[in-house]
């Protein structure tokens, strides 16, 4: 039989239709000579009714249904039973009378039931990904991760861009993370790398004249994981030449909003994303990447804090820091001694060393420190505007502590609170960064984007010394959505010169430059166009238009928590054949000048 259509798309305008369906059983119900089996397909659920008066055939074929076999029926769209509606699901009013049924494929019981994976660990649901994938969540996942792309490459393709693939196997450059690396077993001793990004190669299309191009590009980093990160992601990739970096921003709000309209249905105002200078940002927020759909914006108390009383506050501006503060709204009574205790075990990973906090009432303040702050209660809740009722949590450290610890405190707050309106978008751009940032751990410096990024054209003179590039900022800006990175794009250098003192600025010498990236510089040397463009993080994107919390719930075949994949088992060791008789690993082997290694923001 021929399949006329999706089960879960048939509803009442279909009545006494005749219609061929074929998906899988999700639930079989036995009522002795009257057998309702509900079939499932992508598009959602249908309900299938057998009897011996309208096929005895058929009637027996249900009976040797069970869940997860995969079936084939003919019958007749009918109404259901007054009263035995389902208004849940798009064909609730409506069932199919069988008269003809097919078992294509029988079915083992399943390790977790496909209709209630609630209570099933990430591991199982992994490793049995197949079946995880049946869940009509999980394909709602996908199809909004479809979407997204769907929308990508009919806008870019109405405003003249071009789809051009880059290489996966390439030549391995110290851009960020760790590369993946992959064994030549024509040049044995010789290595490609995976793709972090197709950074270099887009920028090489710039320099052949293709001035708009586009992809969505597989890119690799081995580096360890978190809920918004896989060893291998997809970007939504452009970039353009001759465009200013408002040209550009205000085209991928565009963008931005042709993939909301298409993928959830909403109508993006782009005049109303604001725009962030990068100081500003973590002046207010304590991070480059602020969730603005919340208030509790961070409070600098270091003026008022110098001479106090509290040791810990004054101790800490002596010494360079600052003294900061959040604000969380009526939160004083539903936060007792013992959950401030576990905010500030909470924040010890940020490097503080404690949490220092109180609580206003309408006699005024109380508290573990508020003893030391009597003389200044006043002037404290008129700069805060905190009022009776609320909480009040300090950070008193270095200025990149105290913005870790606040950040984190107000997200965790506000969530725990209910404080977040999940309906809405929060969109922002972060612009004028540093173009360096140092990595006191490290002892150095690293760029802040990528070591291609330009300079803002009154900074290009700084570049002239290291210790001066190390103060310029950057033509760059990343895309913000509820509280995550979506994307980061910016201008890119074009002018050899330029990008030989950025190198510079880096620890590379010449040499070192040239062995890494002489191709890029070589081809700057034959005329490069002004160009710039961003990468969207589609996983990412996705992620949050599914309103999920983790990646993985948007990724058909993920990696865990600690980049394995459980259904497959890999990684795997492999059969010494192809590591020493294929590839001539035997020994490691290390290039001469190397360049130094560097991260990306």
């Amino acid at each position: 039989m021929k399949r006329t259509n999706y089960a879960g798309l048939i509803d009442e305008t279909y009545l006494d239709q005749t219609v061929t369906l074929q998906g899988w059983v999700q639930k079989r119900r036995d009522f002795g000579g009257l057998i309702f089996v509900d079939l499932r397909d992508r598009e959602g659920l249908v309900q299938l009714a057998f009897s011996e008066e309208l096929s005895l055939n058929a009637l027996h074929v249900a009976e040797k249904m069970r869940a997860e076999y995969v079936v084939e029926i003919q019958g007749v769209v009918k109404e259901r039973v007054a009263g035995q509606e389902n208004n849940k699901l798009k064909s609730g009013k409506i069932e199919i009378q069988v008269t003809e049924a097919i078992i294509l494929a029988e079915a083992q019981t399943p390790p977790f039931e496909i209709d209630n994976a609630d209570n099933v660990s990430d591991e199982m649901r992994l490793k049995y990904r197949y079946l995880d994938l049946r869940r009509p969540e999980m394909q709602q996942n996908l199809l909004t991760r479809s979407k997204i792309t769907a929308a990508t490459h009919e806008f870019l393709d109405a405003n003249g861009f071009i789809d051009i693939e880059t290489p996966i196997l390439a030549k391995s450059t110290p851009e960020g993370a760790r590369d993946y690396l992959v064994p030549s077993r024509i040049y044995p001793g010789s290595f490609y790398a995976l793709p972090q990004s197709p950074q270099l190669f887009k920028q090489l299309l710039m320099g052949a004249g293709f001035d708009r191009y586009y992809q969505v590009a597989r890119a690799f980093r081995d580096e360890d994981l978190r809920g918004d990160r896989q060893p291998e992601f997809t970007q939504l990739d452009v970039e353009m030449s001759f465009m200013t970096q408002d040209e550009i921003m205000a085209l991928v709000n565009d963008w931005v909003k042709a993939i909301m309209s298409k993928t959830v249905g909403y109508d993006l105002d782009v005049t109303t994303i604001p725009t962030l200078d990068y100081a500003d940002s973590m002046r207010r927020f304590g991070t480059d990447k602020p969730d603005m759909r919340f208030d509790m914006e961070l409070q600098d108390l270091s003026d008022l804090m110098a001479d106090a009383e509290f040791g810990v506050f004054a101790n800490a501006i002596k010494n360079g820091g600052q003294v900061k503060a959040i604000v969380v709204p009526s939160a004083a009574d539903k936060y007792s001694r013992k959950d401030i205790d576990k905010l500030a075990q909470y924040i010890e990973r940020f490097g503080a060393k404690g949490l220092a906090w109180l609580k206003v009432t309408d006699e005024g303040i109380t508290g573990p420190i508020a003893k030391f702050l009597t003389a200044k209660a006043d002037a404290l809740l008129s700069t805060t505007g905190a009022t009776s009722g609320d909480l009040i949590l300090f950070a008193a450290d270095q200025a990149e502590v105290v913005a870790a610890t606040l950040d984190a405190l107000r997200r965790m707050t506000a969530k725990e609170l209910d404080l977040i309106d999940e309906s809405k978008w929060a969109f922002a751009w972060v612009v004028n960064w540093p173009l360096f940032d140092y990595q006191a751990e490290e002892d150095r410096w690293i760029s802040a984007h990528h070591p291609f990024t330009m300079p803002n054209e009154e900074d290009l003179p700084l570049l002239d010394t290291v210790e001066g590039a190390h103060q310029a900022h950057a033509q760059s800006y990343d895309l913000v959505l509820n509280g995550y990175e979506l994307g980061s794009g910016s201008i890119r250098i074009h002018r050899m010169d330029v990008q030989e003192k950025m190198l510079a600025a880096l620890g590379f010498t010449k040499e070192a430059a040239h062995n890494a990236f002489g191709f890029l510089l070589e081809g700057m040397s034959y005329g490069f166009p002004p160009m710039g463009g961003i990468a969207l993080g589609l996983d990412r994107l996705a992620m949050l238009l599914a309103g999920r919390d983790n990646i993985r719930e948007v990724i058909a075949f993920p990696k865990n928590s600690k980049a394995t994949e459980p259904m497959t088992e890999a990684p795997l060791p492999v059969a010494q054949v192809q590591v020493v008789d294929e590839l001539g690993l035997t020994a490691p082997v290390y290039a001469e000048n190397s360049a130094p290694n560097m991260a990306e923001a």
